[in-house]
């Protein structure tokens, strides 16, 4: 049962996570066990992720086998319409706030690479220029040249043009898109809106009438060029679960208005190199791992800042072990490194003290220059011409084969 909205802001908060501010009880660690009870979503279990494996027929993802995915809406229900032959679509998005990404910017688009490769089906790509506009400091003018520049870092995942739309709001809100924005907007009351996101009588209106520009990619009749005649197609969300309350409110009126309600498949955050307490922020460059950093980069930030769960001795490592349970390197293992079996052991060595933090975070850093690497060569080969064929309004007529 999905919980009330309006219930959300008034329990108790002690952790706050919502699409703007993501906080631990007392500046500790996300409870998400607690989240998916407050928000109403269920955890993704092994029968769910055996049974994309049989469907798909290739091995779950990295994020599926360590639970970075960790939480859905109807999940299973898209798998049983996939069972039945029935296509689906993804939505996933970006609010362009920065020039270059960090890693945790990526996961969500790896991971809807995968999807679209392991389902074959189409996807729809939002670039919040607008949302970005109104909640930073930004002119529209900036925000629309960082959707450009972050269009550019998304095709480097390696999406398939014959299947991929990427639309910024700026440029594609109007028609059937804007039609179902008032739609949705019918149906949202203020205090409703105010239940959800927090918002607060010094708020401007735009970030309260914002909600709907997100809601309705979830659509599929906001893409006439795209699902003519297709109205009741399901739409897939993979997201992290910060962005939840959007999808909360669009599953909320979308049945009001005639739709299917979209499922998501939502992730955990991605840490910070100073620890699960602390929060990657543009403002502080030695919090994340960018996508532009170079390999001499990340091996200073990394040995310099990665929070190390090592005893602060060789001689009492070697007797007590490290703590995994607040190692940074080893969960960023977890995230990239593909080996489960040599994840595994390191895990044990490391814990057992007979590995070393050096060996952990020199391990790290092969892992990580080597995905950075590879993505700066593949955003190099990313041209404006590229961009503006991903973002045209366009049929895509083999985007189900």
């Amino acid at each position: 049962m999905e919980k009330n909205e309006m219930e959300e802001q008034k329990e108790e908060d002690d952790q706050i996570v919502n699409p703007w501010e993501v906080a631990g009880k007392d500046g500790g660690k996300i409870d998400y066990d607690k989240l998916i009870d407050k928000f109403g979503c269920q955890r993704l279990d092994e029968s769910l992720i055996s049974r994309i494996e049989r469907l798909t027929s290739r091995p779950p993802h990295v994020f599926l086998r360590r639970g970075v995915f960790f939480a859905h809406r109807d999940f299973n229900e898209i798998l049983d319409a996939y069972e039945r032959g029935e296509k689906f679509y993804l939505y996933t998005g970006r609010g362009p706030s920065s020039e270059a990404l960090h890693l945790g910017h990526l996961i969500p688009f790896m991971f809807t690479k995968y999807l679209q490769d392991a389902f074959k089906v189409p996807l729809v790509i939002q670039l919040t220029d607008d949302e970005k506009c109104m909640w930073k400091n930004l002119s529209v003018e900036e925000c629309q040249r960082l959707a450009r520049e972050n269009a550019k870092d998304i095709i480097a995942c390696g999406f398939d043009i014959t299947k991929t739309f990427i639309f910024s709001d700026f440029d594609y809100v109007g028609g059937a898109f804007y039609r179902n924005m008032v739609k949705v907007a019918k149906c949202v009351t203020f205090n409703k809106v105010v239940g959800i996101f927090g918002f607060t009588a010094e708020d401007h209106i735009g970030k309260i009438s914002f909600p709907p520009v997100q809601a309705v990619p979830s659509f599929p009749s906001s893409f006439p060029q795209l699902f003519p005649g297709k109205d009741d197609l399901r739409c897939l969300i993979p997201c992290a679960i910060d962005q939840d309350p959007y999808f909360r409110m669009t599953r909320d009126v979308a049945p009001r208005i005639g739709y299917q309600k979209p499922a998501l498949i939502e992730s955990s955050f991605f840490p910070a190199l100073q620890g699960e307490t602390g929060k990657m922020s543009a403002s502080d460059p030695n919090s994340a791992i960018y996508v532009t950093d170079s390999a001499k980069v990340i091996k200073n930030k990394v040995n310099k800042y990665a929070f190390s769960g090592g005893q602060d001795s060789i001689e009492n490592h070697r007797k007590y072990g490290a703590n995994l349970e607040v190692d940074i390197p080893i969960k960023y293992l977890g995230f990239f490194l593909e080996d489960d079996a040599e994840l595994e052991h390191m895990r044990k060595e490391y814990a057992a003290g007979r590995m070393l933090t050096g060996e952990v975070k020199k391990r790290l850093i092969e892992v990580l220059t080597e995905l950075v690497e590879r993505h700066i060569r593949a955003r190099a080969a990313v041209t404006d011409e590229m961009v503006d064929a991903f973002m045209a309004i366009r049929p895509l007529p083999n985007m189900f084969d």
